[in-house]
């Protein structure tokens, strides 16, 4: 990727009321590319490969699952790296969906990251970290160990139980290191991210020297079974209410692989916190996406060297259960263990309460700039577009932690990381198309960075991400539905609210 120029300043037809000499500039080229990573890798890829197998029953296709979700990830990254450098306003892809299409576009992307998105990864990635805490007391982390349960609804069990009251402390403990600054986030973003790229790399060398054979023979043996064009999958997986092609279960089964992959944009919201942001985040972008794309691909293939993909879910030893009926999907850990025993899950589960805990906080850190920047622009309440005395929101981080607690206590992991990529997807789409209205709209914008492969690459993201929205719609309705609504939700709170905000403005004058 060709370096972009540097530039001192944005193109002032791209600068926004919502920037703020408040925040200060502390984010280098290097913290900015820990904060891609950091923000990727959390919990996802030391599970997700369980549900994916069990859905795809094909090890080739679980390793595409990896590299179409890839691919996108890396061709959205290259994308926004155009808008980031056009515009880099604290708020992000809020900002780029406002300049693109309008105050009502920004406002209902910035409602939904509030309601679903950002709170409800930052919640499902503090489950995770509850649930690989269970590896060391599985009886008093367990998700059915229940203190309070408010009642079924739907899928969703509601209540407070132990291991989703550890997650909702452990929020408040990273809101709480947000609070004291910057420098304090960007320091724990740092050192934690630094310990999973080199806990994932570990993890990819053990796979490769530390192989079985009776893994290799079953997974590489018929790698490509059940993969063809004509072939029907029975969907969901032992249930088989449809048949479906492998296009459309790759499909469905790239929820778990993109969320894993999420929040790659996180970088976007602090940009007017980056130094040379011009220079800095495209390359923070394209580097960070690149590093984590190929981690994840090469882990998948540890995981099919040591354990078999098929497996039996009331098998008895951690070989028999396989990659698709791991422990609570704890593959990662059943891999260790079977290479190293007991003390090989130990220390792989240790790994992932590091990795869950230094995601979330890159999660906290990014995602209270988007809120932040609303209020600058009139679409929140004013004081939720404050700085605290050590410049950083300090209301936005307190608004996010208590809503990601109250997902906390809304569903499982599965259910809530469904619930956010549909809804998600609608804006990365949104974005996406935005770049080319932009393009039209805007052909003087000063632009740093010109998006490589513009326009084929991003038509066909938005081709890949339509044709995902559709399926997850059609085949996973029950935890698609909810955030579609709050979606549309948000359109007459937008109209309610600058309703509020005129009549509020109008006061003084009257009296």
């Amino acid at each position: 990727m060709a370096e972009p120029t540097v530039t001192a300043k944005p193109a002032a037809s791209a600068a926004p009321p919502s920037s703020s000499p408040e925040l200060v500039k502390g984010l280098g080229l290097f913290d900015s590319t820990m904060i891609v990573v950091g923000s990727m890798i959390g919990s996802g890829i030391f599970i997700v490969s369980a549900d994916i197998s069990n859905q795809v029953q094909s090890p080739g296709l679980l390793i595409a699952v990896w590299l179409a979700s890839g691919f996108m990830t890396l061709v959205g990254a290259l994308s926004y790296g155009e808008l980031a450098a056009a515009m880099p306003h604290a708020g992000g892809q809020y900002v780029f969906l406002r300049e693109s299409f309008g105050p009502l576009w920004g406002f209902l992307y910035g409602w939904t990251m509030l309601l679903v998105v950002q709170t409800a990864t930052i919640a499902a990635v503090a489950i995770a970290f509850a649930k690989f805490t269970g590896v060391f007391a599985p009886s008093l982390f367990s998700p059915n160990a229940w203190i309070l349960k408010f009642g079924t609804f739907g899928p969703y069990q509601m209540g407070l139980n132990r291991q989703n009251l550890l997650a909702i402390i452990s929020i408040i403990v990273l809101t709480w290191i947000n609070l004291r600054g910057l420098r304090l986030g960007k320091l724990v973003q740092n050192a934690f991210t630094s310990v999973k790229i080199l806990t994932l790399a570990a993890l990819v060398v053990i796979g490769f020297i530390f192989s079985r054979a009776d893994a290799i023979a079953a997974n590489f043996h018929n790698f490509w079974r059940n993969a063809g064009l004509s072939a029907h999958h029975p969907y969901p997986p032992g249930v088989g209410t449809w048949e479906i092609s492998t296009a459309t279960v790759v499909g469905v089964a790239m929820v778990g692989a993109l969320f894993s992959s999420d929040a790659w944009y996180d970088i976007t919201f602090t940009a007017s916190e980056v130094k040379r942001p011009g220079r800095n985040l495209p390359l923070a972008l394209f580097f960070g996406t690149l590093i984590v794309t190929t981690l994840y691909t090469l882990a998948n293939f540890a995981y099919l060297r040591i354990l078999p993909m098929s497996g039996d879910p009331n098998g008895t030893s951690i070989i028999s259960r396989g990659i698709q009926f791991a422990a609570d999907g704890r593959v990662a850990t059943a891999a260790l263990q079977v290479i190293f025993g007991p003390i090989g899950a130990a220390i792989m589960a240790a790994a992932i309460l590091i990795s869950c805990f230094g995601c979330n906080n890159g999660l906290i850190l990014a995602g209270s700039r988007i809120y932040y920047a609303m209020a600058k622009d009139k679409l929140l309440f004013r004081s939720i577009g404050t700085v605290n005395r050590r410049h950083v929101p300090g209301v936005a981080l307190a608004l996010q932690c208590v809503w990601a607690c109250v997902l906390c206590l809304s569903g499982t992991y599965n259910q809530l990381l469904t619930f956010l990529i549909c809804t998600e997807l609608i804006f990365y789409i949104l974005t996406l198309v935005g770049l080319f209205v932009l393009r039209r709209t805007r052909p003087a914008m000063e632009r740093p960075y010109r998006a490589i492969g513009y326009p084929v690459l991003p038509a066909i993201y938005i081709l890949m991400a339509v044709f995902l929205e559709i399926q997850l719609v059609r085949y996973q309705p029950e935890n698609t539905w909810p955030g579609l609504i709050i979606v549309l939700i948000g359109v007459p709170v937008y109209v309610l609210w600058r309703i509020f905000s005129r009549n509020r403005a109008a006061q003084p004058a009257a009296e």
